[in-house]
């Protein structure tokens, strides 16, 4: 039996989705119904072990319901609902299943419920939900990223990527087609998400792509400076702390 936990402000909606899940299996138990981020949040603390799957709305009463990522660890599928698709790009960076639009459809609701009932298959001698998460959220460099151009969204191979850069408090991606794209990754946070053999920060501001350096130049205070096929309107600079990993990087094994 899947227990259920939906979290929805609109009471007819919480309650539609409550009639679907049963007419997909009559076995389902929606253990609880929460309306605010304060809710879930506490919810969530106390009795997130007896749930296997979260519904959320992404906006709530008091805010987006990604704000619940920030307060409490999320360690069960999340499949997120709304009105409105401009909120894809943040679904896809927590736990997320699947990304339903208002009006919910049974027929999308069935795909989604069927896209986990596969992952866990797919891990079926492991034993509850948690462990299908911990698969899909463990340390699996990034190999694509979703990046939004006016109202469409794509998807840019890493490998097609040639730098990333920071400027101010926003971070972008460059791809080897010259064109920029803001990201709501931080460096820091890339970092992790990248293959390391292919990326590496050079300093506060860039991470470079190892296929897409030209040259590399002995520069002044013993840093480097590279030149990149896409170039950036800033230097690209090797700092000096950064200096010997980045040759032991560039040399490879």
């Amino acid at each position: 039996m899947m227990k259920v936990v939906i979290i929805e402000d609109e009471p007819l909606a919480a309650e539609k989705l409550e009639r679907y899940l049963l007419k997909y299996d009559s076995d389902i138990l929606v253990m609880s119904k929460l309306v605010s981020i304060d809710e879930a949040v506490l919810w969530i603390k106390s009795h997130q072990e007896e749930v296997d799957l979260f519904f959320m709305d992404v906006q709530l009463t008091d805010g987006l319901s990604f704000e619940i990522f920030d307060k409490v660890q999320v360690n069960r599928p999340v499949i997120f609902t709304t009105a409105f698709d401009e909120f894809a790009i943040d679904a896809f960076k927590v736990n997320s299943i699947d990304y339903l639009l208002k009006p919910v459809l049974f027929t999308d609701l069935t795909k989604a419920l069927r896209k986990l009932e596969t992952l866990r298959s797919q891990f079926s001698t492991e034993s509850n939900v948690n462990q299908i998460v911990k698969r899909m959220t463990d340390t699996v460099f990034k190999n694509r990223f979703l990046v939004r151009l006016g109202n469409h969204i794509h998807s840019v191979k890493s490998e097609n990527i040639s730098f990333f850069f920071a400027e101010g408090r926003d971070a972008y991606l460059v791809a080897n087609t010259n064109k920029k794209y803001m990201i709501e990754y931080k460096l820091e946070e890339l970092e992790k998400m990248l293959e390391p053999k292919l990326f590496f920060r050079v300093n506060r501001t860039f991470i470079v792509n190892i296929n897409e350096i030209q040259d590399v130049l002995v520069y002044s205070n013993r840093r480097l400076k590279l030149t990149l096929n896409q170039n950036p309107d800033k230097e690209v600079i090797v700092s000096r702390e950064k200096v010997a990993d980045f040759k032991q990087w560039f040399e490879g094994n």
